[in-house]
């Protein structure tokens, strides 16, 4: 497998709808009319070549740069090996980021060791970025743990399945940290489904009201499961920011480098006691919603095809060779390391001891509850059952 390598199948069909986002040179935090062009902030071509913006300057040296291109592949054969564990029944689902590299991994390099992360299902790249070990991810796929990692240990919240619901976990926590007197941050991340919960629109204006310092970071791929954005929204998500009184930015969510720039800025503004900002990453989810759904049966064949145009990474890697930034030897030693990490996934995964049936009741309350006990006690006999069976 190559590490630039979609690993996911083209759907079969073709299409007459358009996707494709068009770079243009917005001022920081406009907001355009509804029904105008949506403004998209762009650093980075999808042929690899660098453009300016008046408002979100950027200046990373060659070390940098192969630094966000190693996250992004490295990310990327971590997301491709757990899909095939997935379909060799090693984990139960998986929801994969194919595509979504750049967004992920620039948001996740804007941020400071102090800042607190709360994510969804899927931030696999920001995971990497804040030090949670990849093989952490897996436990709760495969049904072993709920969650793997220690939050306070990387400033990263354990995976949130309920759609939206971190977001007014964040804004919690931002308030807090606003009382407390710190300078740190906080951002969430949701995609553009959960933006139609009414968590997200409760988190937006307790933000608001209180002046949180919390980044609201939406990676908007266009679907939510089969259900394409427009059947969500009237106007550009972004968009929807001036409602609560605050800044929203569209910024091309295949692009690193502007992932990069605009989440700093919009991290830093939150820390000088700003309040919240609204981060739109305009990208494309390449693959299924998770390893349960069949995007052939609602997405076409050359809406893909747009946007493997604009992959992430083959666009930092083509600036990468334009500029001389990195050489063969460079990326045949991020091939090789991007195997070795594929093999000890694989191993690790398949060597996680299956829980204690009834360890799932211990931690449900902080003191013992008079339902839970009941509850082990049926699912212990329950258990007890089939091990009598097996007697007779």
């Amino acid at each position: 497998m190559t590490v630039e390598g979609t690993a996911a199948r083209k759907p079969r069909r073709s299409s007459k709808r358009t996707s494709a986002a068009s770079a243009t040179k917005p001022r920081a935090g406009a907001q355009g009319a509804p029904g105008t062009e949506p403004q998209l902030v762009q650093l980075l071509t999808p042929e690899g070549e660098r453009v300016t913006h008046p408002d979100y300057a950027i200046d990373l040296g060659p070390e940098e740069l192969r630094g966000l291109y190693r996250d992004m592949v490295l990310t990327r054969r971590f997301d491709a090996e757990a899909t095939a564990l997935q379909r060799q029944g090693e984990l139960g689902l998986w929801a994969s980021l194919l595509g979504q590299e750049a967004a992920q991994i620039g948001s996740g390099r804007a941020l400071r060791d102090d800042d607190y992360v709360f994510p969804t299902y899927r931030e696999h790249g920001v995971a990497w970025c804040r030090g949670v070990d990849p093989t952490n991810l897996l436990g709760m796929f495969r049904g072993v743990n709920h969650g793997g990692w220690d939050p306070n240990s990387n400033n990263f919240h354990l995976y949130t399945i309920v759609i939206g619901s971190q977001t007014l976990h964040a804004t919690g926590y931002a308030m807090g940290v606003a009382k407390d007197g710190a300078d740190s941050a906080v951002i969430a991340y949701f995609g553009d489904g959960a933006s139609s919960q009414g968590d997200v629109a409760e988190a937006f204006t307790f933000s608001a009201v209180y002046n949180a310092p919390v980044v609201f970071f939406c990676q908007n791929n266009q679907w939510a499961i089969s259900e394409p954005t427009e059947k969500q929204t009237r106007v550009p998500l972004y968009q929807r920011a001036q409602g609560y009184g605050f800044p929203g930015v569209r910024v091309d969510g295949n692009d690193v480098l502007a992932c990069l720039a605009v989440t700093r800025w919009a991290l830093e503004r939150a820390r000088r006691g700003e309040g919240p900002t609204l981060v739109e990453a305009f990208t494309y989810r390449m693959g299924a919603h998770t390893t349960s759904d069949d995007p052939t049966r609602y997405r076409m064949d050359d809406e893909r095809a747009a946007w493997e145009a604009k992959d992430p990474i083959l666009r930092l890697r083509a600036l990468l060779e334009k500029e001389g930034h990195a050489d063969a030897a460079f990326f045949e030693e991020l091939e090789s390391e991007s195997e070795t990490l594929g093999k000890r996934v694989r191993e690790a995964v398949r060597a996680m001891p299956d829980p204690d049936d009834l360890a799932m009741f211990d931690h449900t309350y902080a003191d013992g509850h008079a339902l839970v006990d009941e509850e082990r006690a049926q699912f212990a006999a329950y258990q007890a059952s089939f091990a009598d069976s097996e007697g007779n």
